[in-house]
Parts: structure tokens; sequence; C-alpha cells
């Protein structure tokens, strides 16, 4: 790993999802989004370089336990990345609801800070494709492409209000920075 954390977690996500081209659209507009609040947080840097790689588990390369936050922070434990970003990638978007579901331990700390929302507000409101869209419809839209027996439905379904709360917490703050 670099000095420059973003520039080698831009590098890292496309190298292990350039086969998943669908996956890396999403998670260039979920780096979008960071961006427009990276003055919320204590930590721009690292909201941009959790943004890049939330979800570079995917990757058949580094899948171990199917359960993309984990592997993905298995691969930045590995890679020698901070702890906060093996963190931020273990648990972004209420990822303990579907790992409690899958019986996969996080081992990772979530901060609950206005960071992590941040990540989380960026993710939610992010298409598959890469596309901006509110909260509501995005898990709307998860719930209709895995079906309400998925336990990724569910598990969203279940961590709904969380990420509704989330999403106000990163808002609330951004009408406050533009008064």
């Amino acid at each position: 790993m670099t000095d420059d954390l973003v520039g080698w977690a831009e590098k890292t996500a496309r190298e292990y999802l350039r086969d998943l081209p669908r996956r890396l659209s999403h998670v260039e507009g979920v780096v979008r989004r960071a961006e427009l609040v990276v003055d919320l947080v204590d930590d721009a840097e690292m909201l941009v370089a959790a943004a890049w790689l939330h979800d570079v588990g995917y990757s058949a390369a580094i899948a171990h336990t199917g359960f993309h936050p984990v592997d993905g922070a298995e691969l930045l434990r590995r890679e020698r990345a901070p702890l906060r970003l093996c963190a931020l990638v273990a648990n972004h978007s209420c990822a303990h609801v579907e790992g409690r579901r899958r019986r996969i331990d996080i081992r990772w700390p979530d901060e609950c800070t206005l960071l992590r929302d941040a990540l989380w507000w960026a993710d939610i409101t992010t298409t598959p494709t890469g596309e901006v869209t509110d909260v509501r419809s995005r898990i709307d839209e998860v719930r209709q492409r895995y079906g309400p027996e998925h336990v990724v439905a569910a598990s969203v379904t279940e961590a709904e209000p969380d990420l509704l709360a989330a999403a106000e917490r990163v808002e609330s703050a951004y009408r406050r920075v533009l008064g």
C-alpha cells in the first residue's frame, strides 16, 4: 500500500472489480456521492477510500465466506490497510444484520460516527448502475431484486430503520453546513 490511500483504494477496487462492470459502476457512483459530503467528516480520505473499497469483497478472487463485507475487510487486513478502513468496509450499510443472519461474525467494531453514516448514505443512495436514488427507493429495489425470502432482502428490511436514520443524520448535517 502507498502513502496515497485514496489512489491505492481506487486501484485496488478497479483491479478486483474489473470483471464485475456493473458492481464497479455502483462503486464509482458511491464514490461520487461520498465526495459530496467529505466536508462533514473527520477524515475525508478515509471516507473516499472506504467508498472505493466497500464492495471489493464481491470479487471471486477473494471471496472466502461469500459475505462481501467480511471478505473485503479480510483482503484489506492482509494488505495492511488501516484498521479503521477494514472496519468501515466490514460494517458498511448495516452489515451486522446480514452477518448475524448468515452466522458470520464481523470482528471489526462499528464506529457509529458521521463518517460511517456518510459511507452508508453514499451506498444506499446509489443504484446498482451508479445513479443517484433515494434511500427508500434503493431499499425497495434490493427487496425486489432478491425476492422476499432471500437473506439480503430480509436483512435490508430489518436494517431499514438504521439505514434511514443514518441517511437522515448525513442529510441533516449537510443542510446545516449549507446554511
